[in-house]
């Protein structure tokens, strides 16, 4: 006979693993709602540089044409769409149900922001800070000149896209963090963007080449970028099929983005290897 009978108990209330559940990046692109079609077009207007010009001997003012450019995004039809049979989902531990919507949520989320950063490392931009470099506060500055230099308004519009590795070297950086240099405490803040230099700095964990001597770091303005995505945006349904004793749950989105204006974007080439994990 056993001396004792030993009692297992399994939380019922699930823990979310690690990965990236939220779009970091949509509210730092021009979105579109789109009704209908799969193309949203984006209209980019300005002057073409032109000068002011003096009126001519006839006494006329010499008329110019705007400079129009019109920039189409295409959509894709995106959906992720876990299923479990009943049996599944009664003999198992935590809320199935929930943890199939929760998880099919993060996985779209992760969509918009990977059709962004895709077409940011793309091959449309065309300007880059050159060799990888730890970052610092030169390599910051770098990129933010080459938006200047083009005349990208620092307006509070402007957002960098960095990896965990580009944050570390920051967050070691005086002017980042000396309560001499900003008002804002990057130590002490928990938000996922942070304000420095008038930019909008985000840590992104899914930016190409992340933990390795290759990353790809991204400094844009908001015009630079469009995203178009259907009115209803994200869908999120749930169903049971009875027929086979199953239970769904559905994502999907209408999306893409595009890239309106290459001189509004810059990639910068950051070496990240000296933070990867051992």
């Amino acid at each position: 006979m056993a001396e004792s009978a030993f009692q297992i108990q399994y939380r019922q209330e699930f823990i979310a693993g690690f990965e990236q559940t939220q779009s970091l990046v949509r509210d730092t692109v021009t979105t579109e709602a789109v009704i209908s079609g799969n193309q949203a077009v984006f209209l980019v207007a300005d002057s073409g540089d032109a000068s002011a010009v003096t009126r001519g001997l006839n006494g006329l003012i010499p008329g110019r044409a705007d400079n129009l450019n019109q920039n189409t995004a295409t959509l894709v039809e995106w959906h992720d769409k876990p299923v479990k049979t009943n049996f599944n989902i009664f003999a198992s531990q935590g809320n199935q149900r929930q943890i199939m919507q929760y998880t099919s949520m993060a996985v779209m989320n992760r969509r918009v922001d990977a059709d962004i950063i895709n077409e940011l490392n793309g091959g449309s931009v065309t300007q880059d800070t050159g060799a990888t470099a730890q970052a610092s506060l030169d390599l910051a500055m770098y990129a933010l000149t080459i938006l200047g230099n083009n005349a990208v308004p620092l307006d509070g519009n402007i957002s960098a896209l960095i990896t965990p590795a580009f944050w570390a070297y920051l967050m070691q950086t005086k002017e980042f963090t000396n309560v001499d240099y900003v008002n804002n405490k990057p130590f002490t803040n928990s938000l996922t963007m942070f304000r420095w230099a008038n930019v909008n700095w985000i840590v992104h964990p899914n930016l190409p080449g992340k933990g390795t001597s290759a990353e790809k770091c991204f400094m844009f303005h908001k015009s630079a970028m469009g995203h178009a995505i259907d009115r209803a945006g994200v869908q999120s349904e749930v169903g049971y099929n009875g027929e086979n004793n199953y239970s769904w749950a559905r994502c999907s989105a209408y999306m893409g983005a595009k890239l309106l204006q290459a001189e509004g974007a810059v990639i910068i080439n950051h070496d990240g290897s000296g933070y990867a994990a051992q």
